[in-house]
């Protein structure tokens, strides 16, 4: 039970970031049109108190009054004027002006609520009510930010007012601020749920596209995505004189498996992928068919020549169960070595050069350039 309630009150460190730029979003609209309206109010109150009361600012209580519409107007317009300014600023910075905002907003509520009372205890806690009410509506918070703005103000509140308070209204006004914060911790709540299940989404649809891009057996480039690959990397830059395939063909792998099993052969093809990764780190590798598999590359003629003698030399090293099952490849490459140069042409080539090899004997390389 402990854990479950503090889950519920904990933004989970992976979606933190997540969160603060949600609670900003969702707050900065909802904090605008809280200043327009306090703009609008304050300066008809301040108007009110100049040049529709007989005694100005000539008493005591009239001062009292301005000054307190006067300090809530510049905490909008300091507000809106932060926001300008810090726009370009990190997120958190950010996320503290809005909620030291608020927090002043709430107290400022508060503190006039509580000088209406003194001045008439029947004036009510209508305003107190309702600026905790439209706290947990409007904002969005943490849940520590929750706890400290509403216990900030109801505990300056209740300090102020609380005196003056016939105890029905103090247990109500109490009421009142524990359902408030329980709004404020639900809507942060739910705010953690949608993002958690966002991110999870997210990561749902970053697998499957993995999934549909990928050979099942060996976790390499499906057909479809090695083309991609290729044709992206042609496209790049006026000539991409670095550019090449390199296709690797099993030599007589049916045998392999029709005298050692399927298992063993689907072990070798695995195994094949894995030193195709290990040869062609950071490059783009793929399994285009049964037992052939492509390299999308970048380096000259004499580095593809010896990695290409250096995977010949690791795929008859293969063994199935500590036995040498005589496995061989065959290796063509084709270099891009002018701008202009399709896909379909760069394989075409490379598949030739590859039946080159395979007509010299098997187990050799050969080179081509378009």
């Amino acid at each position: 039970m402990k854990g479950k309630l503090a889950e519920f009150f904990r933004v989970p460190r992976e979606i933190r970031r997540d969160f603060w730029e949600d609670t900003l979003q969702h707050n900065r609209l909802s904090l605008l049109v809280i200043c327009i309206m306090i703009f609008g109010m304050e300066l008809f109150n301040m108007c009110r108190v100049l040049f529709l009361s007989n005694a100005g600012l000539s008493t005591w209580n009239n001062r009292m009054y301005f000054g307190m519409y006067c300090s809530l107007f510049l905490v909008a317009a300091l507000y809106l004027g932060l926001c300008h300014f810090l726009r370009r600023w990190p997120c958190r910075v950010r996320w503290a002006v809005q909620y030291i905002t608020v927090l002043c907003m709430l107290l400022w509520h508060g503190g006039m609520n509580a000088y209406d009372l003194h001045r008439d205890p029947q004036a009510g806690t209508i305003i107190f009510v309702t600026a905790v009410l439209g706290l947990a509506v409007f904002i969005q918070m943490s849940p520590a930010f929750a706890f400290l703005a509403y216990g900030a103000g109801y505990g300056l509140f209740a300090a102020l007012a609380f005196p003056v308070l016939e105890s029905g209204d103090q247990l109500n006004l109490t009421i009142t601020s524990i359902v408030s914060l329980a709004i404020a911790l639900t809507r942060s709540h739910h705010a953690v749920v949608l993002l958690l299940q966002r991110r999870e989404i997210s990561e749902i649809n970053q697998q499957l596209r993995a999934l549909v891009q990928q050979d099942p057996l060996t976790g390499l480039l499906n057909k479809t995505a090695l083309q991609h690959q290729a044709e992206y990397r042609l496209s790049q830059g006026p000539a991409p004189a670095e550019t090449a395939l390199l296709i690797l063909d099993m030599d007589d792998f049916k045998a392999v498996n029709d005298r050692y099993g399927h298992p063993c052969g689907d072990y070798i093809l695995q195994e094949v992928g894995r030193k195709l990764r290990e040869v062609f780190p950071g490059e783009a590798v793929g399994r285009i068919g049964g037992d052939e598999f492509a390299v999308v590359c970048t380096g000259g003629r004499d580095s593809l020549e010896q990695a290409a003698d250096k995977l010949i030399r690791e795929v008859a090293s293969l063994r199935w169960k500590g036995t040498d099952i005589g496995v061989s490849c065959s290796v063509g490459i084709c270099l891009a070595g002018r701008a202009g140069v399709d896909y379909q042409r760069l394989y075409r080539e490379a598949d030739n050069a590859l039946y080159q090899a395979k007509n010299r004997g098997k187990g050799r390389y050969s080179v081509g350039a378009v």
